[in-house]
């Protein structure tokens, strides 16, 4: 996976159904373990799509927390869309 890969693999995450965010600066989740588990063969289809990430993180969650896709733990947000900047309405995972 390439950065510039990065919105499309964030959007195809979302469109699977998983409320992918991240967590402070140094982690991300793709959602929890229910979205994970209804959405597992077309995680492990983006993930052969994509290929390999893991040198990607921290691109990652700035894309992530650049669309307001982020919880800093400490705060009272107890979910992404408790943040003040918010993800435009069509990308926003309900």
């Amino acid at each position: 996976m390439g950065a510039s890969e990065i919105p499309a693999f964030v959007e195809e995450v979302i469109d699977a159904g998983c409320d992918i965010c991240a967590v402070g600066h140094e982690w991300y989740v793709l959602g929890d373990l229910e979205e994970m588990d209804a959405a597992s063969d077309e995680l492990q289809r983006i993930g052969e799509k994509f290929g390999d990430r893991d040198f990607l993180i921290l691109e990652i969650i700035a894309h992530l927390r650049s669309l307001g896709r982020y919880v800093d733990p400490g705060t009272s947000a107890k979910h992404w869309t408790d943040n003040p900047k918010q993800n435009s309405p069509s990308r926003q995972f309900h």
